[in-house]
């Protein structure tokens, strides 16, 4: 028996950074917040950092254009149900499970998403990569302050196409347990929220990080918070570097490599797995 509101789902992760993928390739049943939230509760629904709706990018109305390019959307939906412009490590995860069932049949291909359409390039070992594009980021004399608790420090403003507030510490311990969202200032920085980073030197070319997302918190990884952290690091580290860089990023759920072309284009390489696969009723 199959019921009216029964849909098949997928369970991945990229790193450590879970989703929900629902395929809705003809884009005829949208998912609302409520039911996005609903399908990432830990304990009454399936759980994760986000959903994955699967969509056929002419069907995704306002990103109509992209279609030329990329045959599917990524509609991409944080835990809290609200949306954002993108998710590498989501975008990882995506583009392995349209390989998995066959919607793409190369290793390389394009995926739309709200930041832009975005190349993709899958691996024999099982990794992603994914073309980022160009971080953006304002004049120094705007950078934004980041507080935890009695602890404050200068942040880096990144734009990749999600907005990050880029710290750089002493230790990953000073951002403290990360239970509440760190206070940003000024608030018109980042009119639409921020994910926020804090970051420690590891190693030449080598970092580490935690992540506070907006509307999900602390997770295990972020595909373009580690692309706005080797951004920020290289200018940091590294003043003046001409060419082409590799940055090794370490995050709670594991390592991502981060490459920044002479030209300036940023490339996210990591792994990405499919653990699960069902039928959820959504509420």
């Amino acid at each position: 028996m199959v019921l009216i509101n029964e849909v098949p789902f997928v369970k991945g992760h990229g790193t450590g950074n879970d989703f929900i993928i629902i395929p809705n390739v003809d884009g005829k049943k949208d998912l609302t917040p409520e039911q996005v939230r609903h399908l990432c509760d830990r304990h009454r629904g399936i759980g994760g950092n986000g959903v994955l709706r699967v969509v056929r990018t002419e069907h995704m109305r306002g990103y109509e254009s992209q279609a030329a390019e990329a045959e599917f959307f990524m509609d991409y939906r944080n835990a809290d149900g609200s949306v954002a412009e993108m998710c590498g490590n989501g975008a990882r995860v995506f583009a392995r499970y349209l390989d998995a069932v066959g919607l793409v049949t190369k290793n390389d291909f394009v995926i739309g998403t709200r930041g832009g359409t975005v190349a993709v390039s899958l691996h024999t070992d099982h990794t992603v990569s994914l073309v980022m594009g160009r971080a953006k980021a304002p004049q120094e004399s705007l950078m934004p302050q980041v507080s935890v608790g009695s602890h404050s420090w200068m942040a880096m403003p990144v734009w990749i196409p999600n907005p990050h507030a880029v710290a750089f510490v002493e230790s990953l311990d000073d951002a403290g347990p990360l239970i509440d969202a760190p206070h940003v200032t000024p608030d018109s920085t980042f009119p639409e929220g921020v994910n926020v980073e804090f970051v420690a030197a590891r190693g030449p070319r080598h970092v580490a990080m935690r992540v506070f997302e907006r509307g999900v918190g602390e997770t295990l990884a972020c595909g373009t918070g580690a692309c706005a952290v080797a951004w920020a690091a290289r200018r940091r580290l590294e003043p003046g570097l001409m060419g082409e860089s590799t940055y090794k990023v370490d995050m709670p759920g594991g390592t991502v490599a981060v490459t920044e072309s002479s030209d300036g284009l940023v490339t996210l390489t990591g792994e990405a797995d499919l653990v699960a696969r069902g039928t959820v009723l959504l509420a």
